[in-house]
């Protein structure tokens, strides 16, 4: 370090302004660097990967696009906590272990908390809803919302969710006439994902499916992830100005940002501010007013937002929430609905065509079942395979790797399988210092060998039929769903995990008795981001997922 320095001092000079700043700012990072060696000291003997560089750490082998070869590398070869280098030698934790996640999510809740990037980052794009609030805030949204997600609720959602998938149906079967195409799936499960919250969440068309018509706001919510992705450091830099100043100053700010990225991203935020805002105060009107049929022209009256604005105007004062935290729902929801599942299904279709046996004892199950034609909530969770096969993508595949918690204090955190030092110390317990940055290891808790046996990197959908072993079982993982930690568990987990997994059953149901899926002649390479994707090769930077699509032969069209 010494030696980098002098040579510095020597390369730019110490008389010149220039020169004069250049140092200032390198002597600022050495001292930066040693506090943070010293306040980090108690996880230097925690085993991880050698850093890429002292100035990046493992930040661009972690959180990059082409990160899936590194983060599967951290997640299942080196144990339940590993630890990177984050940017100047700051550390970062990768903690797969079910005893120290069930700490961290649930136990002790209020210590781990989301960074203040995340919510900064989401209150920036979708306002104050679920994403972007903590604490009292955070707990009473939730408790307005949880009636909605509920599975008496998902029951009566069922026929709107077959009314899109349907459509989806019809716009594919019109593409496939004329015999086996090759489609852009990622497209249509897009375009499905959207107008599926967007009916039974909002009570809004975003896409008829049938034919392309444009509609901005839904343009918008598809740009986001695209927006997120090329805006990291931007990001990192922006949320430092959240709480300066009034909102028209942080607006200016903004607005003058020299970036083309961050300009486009103000577009896409102020597009879908504007259409909720539309959106709600025409339900709104029409709830004030009575108006049953309006409310019920899209979504039958029982989509997520008319029964909140019901339910919020009932509410007593402590629990009402704001104008400002309904809107900045539908944002929210919009975004955390369409590109997980859209992107899910075509996981799950890319793993039916490159398995044709599985596809086709599921199409026999779906077929003997009816399941095209509108069966129940119930009826859908009776079918095994169908079931198998959605838990093991979800399980294997997490569309959400990057998920993070900082602890708000000093804390101890016990671990239920040791971790062998870099000396050879066994540690049954590591001390995590106040920031220290914590990534959840769903990844490494789904597919651990220790938990789910020497087969666990296989799709093997029939492991959960004929019963997933003892180990997982007693590990008291903290997953909402089913074992896993895809959705994450305790009082931030996804609240619309049972709306996300009724989607794909429907979907699936109606898309494999309808059409045969397979494998395109294209490479297809799986993207880290915010939600991973699907393109073409590792070049392309174009989300898609092309692959053969053409009619079961005894689909009766």
């Amino acid at each position: 370090m010494s030696v980098l320095y002098m040579s510095i001092v020597t390369s730019v000079g110490s008389h010149s302004l220039a020169g004069q700043v250049v140092l200032l700012l390198i002597s600022w990072l050495i001292v930066l660097f040693f506090w943070r060696k010293r306040m980090f000291k108690s996880l230097d003997n925690i085993p991880g990967p050698p850093a890429e560089s002292f100035w990046r750490g493992n930040t661009t082998q972690f959180f990059t696009r082409h990160a899936e070869s590194f983060q599967s590398h951290v997640a299942l070869d080196y144990g339940p906590v590993v630890r990177l280098q984050g940017l100047f030698g700051c550390p970062i934790l990768y903690i797969s272990d079910p005893k120290a996640l069930h700490t961290i999510l649930v136990k002790e809740e209020p210590i781990y908390q989301e960074t203040p990037y995340f919510i900064n980052t989401n209150k920036l794009y979708f306002g104050r809803g679920l994403l972007a609030t903590l604490g009292e805030q955070h707990r009473k949204q939730r408790k307005m919302l949880n009636p909605v997600f509920s599975v008496n609720h998902m029951r009566r959602m069922i026929p709107i969710f077959y009314d899109v998938i349907h459509k989806l149906r019809a716009g594919m079967t019109s593409e496939v006439a004329k015999g086996a195409q090759e489609l852009d799936v990622l497209n249509w499960m897009g375009r499905a994902a959207l107008e599926l919250i967007g009916q039974a969440g909002l009570g809004y068309s975003f896409d008829p499916l049938t034919e392309q018509i444009p509609n901005a706001y839904g343009d918008a919510f598809k740009a986001v992830g695209p927006s997120l992705q090329g805006l990291d450091l931007h990001r990192r830099l922006l949320h430092m100005f959240d709480e300066i100043g009034p909102a028209w100053f942080r607006r200016a700010v903004v607005k003058m940002w020299p970036s083309k990225l961050v300009q486009d991203a103000v577009n896409i935020i102020d597009t879908m501010n504007m259409a909720s805002k539309e959106v709600y105060e025409s339900k709104k009107a029409a709830i004030q007013a009575g108006d049953e049929v309006l409310l019920k022209r899209i979504g039958q009256g029982k989509d997520i937002m008319s029964i909140l604005m019901k339910a919020n105007m009932e509410a007593s004062d402590e629990d009402k929430l704001s104008e400002d935290e309904l809107i900045s729902q539908m944002s929210t929801l919009i975004f955390a609905a369409t590109d997980t599942t859209s992107n899910t299904l075509c996981r799950i279709l890319y793993l039916l065509a490159t398995h044709q046996d599985i596809q086709q004892d599921l199409r026999e199950e779906l077929i003997a079942a009816g399941a095209a034609d509108n069966l129940s909530y119930d009826e859908l969770n009776q079918l095994p395979l169908l079931d198998a096969v959605c838990r093991e993508t979800i399980r294997l595949y997490p569309v959400i790797t990057i998920t993070m918690r900082m602890p708000i204090q000093d804390t101890t955190l016990s671990l239920g399988e040791p971790v062998i030092g870099t000396d050879g110390t066994v540690m049954k317990e590591i001390v995590v210092p106040k920031g220290t940055n914590i990534v959840i290891g769903s990844l490494g808790c789904n597919a651990s060998k220790e938990l789910w046996g020497e087969d666990a990197l296989e799709f093997k959908p029939r492991r959960w039929i004929e019963g997933i072993p003892a180990a997982v079982t007693n590990a008291s993982i903290p997953g909402v769903y089913s074992n896993l930690m895809s959705f994450l568990g305790g009082k931030r987990a996804c609240i619309g995990f049972k709306f996300s997994e009724m989607e794909l059953k429907v979907v699936l149901s109606v898309m494999l008795t309808t059409f045969v899926f397979e494998p395109a002649d294209k490479p297809i390479a799986w993207n880290v981001s915010a939600v991973w994707y699907p393109t073409v090769g590792t070049e392309s930077e174009a989300p898609e997922m092309p692959m053969k699509v053409r009619f079961y032969k005894g689909a009766g069209l």
